[in-house]
């Protein structure tokens, strides 16, 4: 292995391929988030909540199939670049932000929303205070999977012109660089821990506030 060749890859290429990288799973991971928390919350109202198992079905295509294929998918579709990248990974990363929202808020025993609405709250009231305070740590869960999930599919756009730390990869096998290969995936791994550690810290932070406000 060319060990001068690494540290060039890590002082000269890597710094803007690794800020691709991340800005590619900060906005598929955003975005997924803002879109399944919703629908999770939607689908644990009384009057949609027959259709839950249903969406979970559906979005699990999305996860049944395989990430190349994903990606693969939106190209004749959306053709090459950074928005069928992003579309993919939105879509790759939905279902374990669901199904947690769907499980931390159904995990939320009956009694205490009725205890809730019996001092006077409002269906609104008891969302905001009771039962996503509740079901943070579950939804936090979800939403470090779809993380971590993410970086590692983020690799993949690389294939349709998106750039990030797939680039490395894929000159490491095609070339039969190792140095190429270690970097890229050594440098993916680590920011799935890196980000997976920063959310546990922030779930962390903010779950004792906000249990701290449920109060009936």
């Amino acid at each position: 292995m060319n060990y001068d060749s690494m540290l060039n890859i890590i002082t000269g290429q890597l710094p803007q391929i690794l800020v691709n990288h991340f800005i590619q799973v900060g906005i598929a991971v955003l975005t997924a988030t803002s879109i399944a928390i919703p629908v999770g919350i939607i689908l644990t109202r009384d009057r949609f909540r027959n259709f839950g198992q249903k969406i979970i079905s559906i979005v699990n295509i999305g996860q049944a199939v395989p990430s190349l294929a994903i990606v693969a998918i939106f190209m004749p579709l959306m053709g090459i670049g950074f928005k069928p990248a992003i579309t993919a990974l939105i879509i790759y990363g939905l279902l374990p932000i669901v199904r947690n929202t769907l499980a931390g808020l159904n995990s939320i025993d009956e009694d205490i929303k009725e205890s809730a609405r019996g001092v006077g709250m409002s269906n609104l009231q008891v969302l905001w205070e009771i039962e996503l305070p509740l079901a943070l740590p579950v939804i936090m869960a979800g939403i470090r999977t779809s993380t971590v999930i993410t970086v590692g599919t983020a690799t993949l756009s690389y294939l349709i012109g998106a750039g990030g730390l797939g680039r490395l990869i894929f000159i490491g096998i095609k070339l039969f660089r190792p140095e190429y290969l270690l970097v890229g995936s050594g440098t993916a791994a680590l920011m799935a821990i890196i980000l997976d550690r920063i959310l546990g810290k922030i779930e962390t932070l903010i779950t004792p506030g906000l249990s701290n406000n449920v109060k009936i």
